[in-house]
């Protein structure tokens, strides 16, 4: 008969246990690569995150004060005045409770609670300098400021058109006025009260009736389109234990503009020309906000999910400091 060779069962085991080695050490050195994978996305994720986040932060806070009246556009007050609504993250909780709104309104604790710690909103005030409305003095300006008319020579339907909703700042020698857009016709744009923010008070102090002379009438008055952008932190939709960093223009629906954050925190340096008063939450009396001068950033956040190397979020803070351009060098002169 022909012997048939083969493995003994010694062999076989042998080989069985060098395979399960060979295969385990394959193993534990992929899962460690899916480890390093995992966390260089999660952790890049989040510094792109707090990268724009602060690149959007900072680049506001650089145009704050542009075009604006030094100190700020006065806004309607008084005993008969309704208070002007705020934007934030509660639409119509916030107020101003200032007579002006500033170049920079600090809003210290204002936003949602993030891990056990409240945090900041700010609002930013500047001119927009997407259509010169003020290279021709207005046309006409309607009974008490309910409307004005634009010269021909400035269209203002063109690619960044005047819309409602917009805030219009109207100038003249007798000072200035915070104007909100409810409608536009042709040429002319219409301020009807009781708009949103509650900025069209005629018959109150601060309001548009300021800017006429005794007889009532408007001397040569110029316009200008302004931004009011705020800043806070919002819940996510898809995950309520993250915040994400929100974005507001006057008082139109907010966009997100960074995620996977978990705090927001603002302080300001002030120039007072005495005690000059640095990393403030909010300037108090005798000092306003129209003395910042510097604004100090912070940004945190952390990783969406739990690295499994070490069972704990991975979280990052960037900090910054932005000095105020168009508020530090102020021509006191003219």
């Amino acid at each position: 008969m022909r012997r048939e060779e083969g493995f003994s069962l010694t062999e076989m085991l042998l080989a069985i246990c060098i395979t399960l080695l060979v295969l385990a050490g394959t193993l534990g050195a992929f899962n460690d690569s899916l480890r390093l994978h995992e966390k260089a996305v999660e952790v890049s994720e989040l510094d792109h995150n707090l990268r724009t986040g602060m690149q959007l932060l900072v680049e506001d806070f650089i145009g704050a004060g542009w075009g604006i009246p030094v100190g700020g556009v006065p806004v309607p007050s008084g005993e008969d005045a309704e208070p002007i609504t705020r934007p934030g993250p509660r639409d119509g909780e916030l107020e101003f409770a200032s007579e002006t709104i500033a170049a920079v309104n600090p809003g210290p604790a204002l936003g949602p609670v993030v891990c056990g710690g409240a945090t900041d909103i700010v609002n930013i005030l500047y001119a927009d300098g997407s259509i010169a409305l003020d290279t021709h003095r207005l046309v006409e300006i309607g009974e008490n400021g309910s409307s004005v008319t634009v010269d021909s020579r400035t269209p203002i339907s063109g690619p960044r058109p005047v819309r409602s909703g917009d805030l219009i700042c109207l100038s003249n020698a007798l000072g200035s006025a915070l104007q909100y857009v409810t409608r536009v016709s042709g040429q002319k744009i219409l301020f009807d009260a009781d708009d949103p923010m509650r900025l069209n008070q005629p018959g109150v102090p601060g309001s548009v009736t300021r800017l006429m002379d005794e007889e009532g009438h408007f001397p040569p008055t110029s316009a200008r389109r302004i931004h009011l952008i705020t800043y806070y932190l919002e819940p996510s939709p898809l995950d309520p234990g993250l915040t994400r960093l929100m974005r507001r223009i006057n008082d139109r629906p907010a966009t997100a503009v960074a995620e996977v954050l978990e705090n927001l925190q603002f302080s300001y340096d002030l120039v007072d020309g005495a005690l000059n008063p640095t990393d403030i939450k909010i300037p108090l009396a005798p000092n306003s906000p129209a003395q910042i001068r510097k604004v100090n950033l912070l940004l945190a956040g952390r990783t969406g999910r739990v690295m499994r190397e070490t069972g704990a979020y991975v979280r990052r803070t960037l900090t910054t400091q932005v000095s105020l351009r168009s508020l530090s060098y102020i021509d006191r002169y003219r």
